[in-house]
């Protein structure tokens, strides 16, 4: 039998669209997405009708966006688990680290969508709207990148917050040294695409949305996880519910490890990858990784029958 890890999707995979042919077809996906209604009533934000609907730029607002895949993930997740394929591992890419701990049971779904709420906000709200935002690094390595911070260090705070794969890394900053610094990787023959964020997330322009992180989690109920758990800070497995709450925090304002989360997975034997939730970026991401691993992602009806059809052979 193989070992397989779930991984979860983060900011920027949502779509409008997601969970309808769900919800068509399985009643647990009615349940769930009731429950997020439910959740966020009182800040009178419908979810489903968000996911089914739109409009994108609500959907991509990022205090929308967060809780909208989280739900649309928990509901692949259990669908998977109705279907008996179980993880050995799970992870997170940022936002779906919190996806992660509500399939560990950690976090109880209702609160993680109320808490994934609150998390856009902090993280919206950190930085004045058009002062700070995102880079995708193409064909740069981390120590080629870190001499061009060097050259732009005088026009503000720029940092790097995603070691996405071995050839794209995210940095973080204000947008004087962004601008620039898109110009010199340019130069240098690589790639810099802005990503759609209003804000640097991940970076130390991130300090008050920690700071008022850390003091809701205070009100939230953690538990020790069932599952295996690689966290995003550091790469390695939160045991203890005070290491989750732990790693929630900082992971505000520390880069995204995915790189070294995936590589550790591996190293531990773990050569199956199911993307469980929208898109297909971090397959993407796996693939670059560790090319020799069989990766496969999990985000409608059709996908799902498939999965569960491979899977077959696997467990």
């Amino acid at each position: 039998m193989e070992k397989i890890a779930f991984v979860f999707p983060g900011q920027g995979s949502q779509k409008v669209g997601m969970g309808k042919d769900l919800i068509e077809n399985y009643e647990e996906a009615k349940i769930f997405f009731k429950e997020a209604n439910l959740a966020l009533k009182e800040e009178e934000v419908n979810i489903s009708k968000l996911c089914f609907e739109g409009p994108e730029e609500e959907l991509k607002n990022t205090i929308n966006a967060q809780p909208a895949i989280l739900t649309v993930s928990t509901i692949l997740f259990e669908l998977l688990k109705k279907y008996d394929i179980k993880p050995s591992v799970v992870a997170g890419h940022s936002l779906g680290e919190y996806t992660a701990l509500v399939a560990n049971r950690s976090i109880k779904f209702k609160e993680a969508v109320k808490l994934v709420r609150k998390r856009g906000e902090y993280m919206q709200s950190a930085t004045p709207i058009g002062t700070g935002s995102m880079l995708a690094i193409l064909g740069l390595k981390e120590e080629e990148i870190s001499k061009l911070f060097k050259e732009i260090s005088n026009l503000g705070i720029v940092e790097i917050t995603n070691y996405n794969s071995p050839t794209q890394i995210v940095v973080s900053g204000e947008i004087k040294p962004l601008e620039k610094l898109s110009l010199l990787v340019k130069q240098k023959g690589a790639k810099a695409i802005p990503l759609k964020v209003s804000a640097p997330f991940h970076s130390s322009l991130m300090k008050l949305a920690k700071v008022n992180l850390a003091k809701y989690l205070e009100r939230i109920d953690i538990q020790n996880p069932q599952i295996p758990i690689i966290c995003n800070v550091n790469a390695e497995y939160a045991r203890k519910k005070e290491e989750i709450k732990l790693s929630l925090i900082e992971q505000m304002d520390h880069p995204v490890r995915w790189v070294d989360s995936i590589k550790k997975m591996n190293s531990e034997g773990i050569n199956y990858f199911i993307e469980v939730g929208p898109g297909k970026v971090l397959k993407e991401l796996i693939k670059q990784i560790i090319p020799e691993a069989k990766i496969f992602n999990v985000f409608d009806s059709n996908s799902l029958k498939n999965v569960v059809e491979k899977m077959k052979e696997v467990i």
